[in-house]
């Protein structure tokens, strides 16, 4: 604790000055959700939208990457910063401008008529939602008592998965019935009714114990991330083995170890190391980045394969991921019954498992295989990531003190951007280099190659020429699967030896997070 504050007694909980409804626990979650689903959502819908952003604004293929990625550079880079604002200034505060700048750039990106104009308001929604992400978690964590706050990280790992699986359905919809711009013309409403209910029911959190703003943290670790997304972004134009790859990286990761020791050194961290001391908040940070790797990858370029070599049109694609999308609603929060009988530990491990099963079954999938083999692996993926997604954040921001839990917050919230980045460039470059190797002696222009790592084939080629381009992307889709089911299966088998290593949490740790807690409601 940074402050000592007084045991509140019933006089003092029930004489609160407040509108009846605010910091109701349930209510809460339901606030905050809106935001939540923003969030997941803007990072899927372009796998869908990007062929018809590309035909109206004429872009490259480099252009086209940004719109994915420009979003996640942005919410990368700012999110660890937001979750210290937000305990510092206030997490409601820090959600409700979350909310207006999303707001902003949806408008912008709907309206600017240039890709140069589309990628930096795609920045600016990022940093929208790197705002008010860390708050989400912040808020559930100062307002669920422990007992509880498993069930409702649950449910909101069940928000968030929806989100980035139902993001190519709804994008598909929207698309093929008003437009690419519609996709982003929906945030409106969601924004509109986000605030209104923030008002409403949020309460005023915050844990103002250090009055100081740890400066040169900010700027080496905004540089340092902004080096490793920029790099991974890179990487597919680029090509791994690029010296601009090579050493952009390492510039990145210097600079991030450097932070580590600023922060080791610093007394007002942005980033207090003590947060990892007898705490899961690592081990729940590795579980992340696997999961996530695995659901925005797989997420970003099967819609792609869907439409270009199944032949599916926009909303018909998404269909085909609905089983994904709609078990996510129930498998999160069975995964927080399963971590509160089981633990993190095993709960961590089985759902990985669940996830590796899925990616291995989707390993049977061909341009002509039936549809159900593809459907038993999206409800295996389903309950792997659903279940995944409430452990690691129950070993994360579950063990965090209170006082950090923007921190926590952030944290997670930068582990799973960095995940999806990285997810989506690994794998999408594995295809890319399959690609190129399968249709390396046909004489495909440098467009139709790129073209070819989308899933598009060019026009006007011959049975046989289309075979050979079809071969060549399952089979990258294939090491792709492939890719991950063997990182999600390592992962599974760190988080069963390092979980078990974690502290038992005391009854008198229990009451002054409680105190904490009533504190943090200013």
């Amino acid at each position: 604790m940074t402050t000592a504050v007084p045991t509140p007694t019933v006089a003092d909980t029930t004489a609160t000055a407040r509108p009846p409804l605010r910091g109701r626990p349930w209510l809460v979650l339901l606030s905050v959700s809106f935001g939540l689903f923003l969030v997941g959502l803007d990072a899927t819908v372009v796998s869908i939208v990007n062929p018809s952003i590309a035909a109206d604004l004429h872009t490259s293929f480099a252009q086209l990457q940004w719109v994915t990625h420009g979003y996640l550079l942005g919410l990368a880079v700012f999110l660890i910063l937001a979750g210290k604002l937000g305990d510092r200034y206030g997490h409601r505060r820090l959600f409700v401008a979350g909310l207006v700048v999303f707001a902003i750039a949806s408008v912008g990106i709907a309206t600017v008529g240039t890709i140069a104009g589309v990628i930096g308001f795609r920045v600016l929604q990022g940093v929208g939602a790197a705002l008010l992400m860390p708050q989400t978690l912040a808020l559930l964590r100062a307002t669920f008592p422990r007992e509880k706050f498993g069930m409702a990280v649950g449910i909101w790992g069940g928000v968030s998965s929806i989100a980035i699986a139902a993001g190519p359905t709804v994008a598909g919809a929207l698309d093929g019935a008003f437009g690419w711009e519609a996709v982003f013309w929906i945030n409106l409403p969601v924004v509109v009714v986000g605030l209104v209910m923030a008002a409403l029911f949020l309460p005023r959190t915050s844990f103002p114990g250090e009055t100081r703003l740890d400066v040169r943290g900010v700027v080496v670790l905004a540089l340092g991330l902004v080096a490793v997304v920029f790099t991974i972004v890179q990487s597919e134009s680029w090509g791994w083995g690029d010296s601009r790859t090579l050493g952009l990286l390492a510039v990145g990761v210097l600079l991030l170890v450097g932070f580590v020791a600023l922060q080791a050194r610093t007394p007002h961290a942005l980033l207090p190391l003590d947060i990892f001391r007898g705490t899961t908040v690592g081990a729940g940070g590795l579980v992340l980045v696997a999961n996530m790797f695995v659901l925005v990858g797989v997420t970003f370029f099967l819609p792609m394969f869907f439409m270009g070599m199944r032949g599916a049109d926009p909303l018909q694609a998404g269909l085909m991921l609905v089983p994904l999308s709609a078990l996510s609603i129930v498998t999160a929060p069975i995964g927080a019954l399963f971590v509160a009988k089981a633990g993190t530990r095993v709960a961590a491990t089985v759902s990985l498992s669940l996830t590796t099963a899925g990616l291995l079954v989707l390993l049977t999938t061909t341009v002509t295989s039936p549809y159900g083999m593809l459907a038993v692996g999206f409800v295996l993926l389903a309950f792997g990531t659903g279940m995944t997604m409430t452990a690691a954040a129950e070993a994360i921001v579950g063990s965090a003190p209170l006082r950090y839990a923007g921190v926590a917050g952030g944290f997670q919230a930068t582990c799973i951007q960095l995940g999806g980045a990285i997810g989506t460039a690994v794998l999408s470059a594995i295809i890319a280099a399959s690609t190129a190797s399968g249709a390396a002696g046909l004489g495909l222009s440098p467009d139709d190659a790129h073209g070819l790592a989308l899933a598009t084939l060019p026009d006007g080629v011959d049975a046989a020429t289309r075979a050979v381009l079809e071969d060549a992307y399952v089979t990258g889709m294939h090491r792709a699967l492939l890719t991950a089911a063997v990182l999600v299966a390592v992962v599974a088998v760190v988080a069963n030896l390092s979980l078990r290593r974690a502290r038992r949490v005391t009854a008198a740790e229990v009451l002054e997070e409680t105190v904490e807690g009533e504190a943090g409601h200013a």
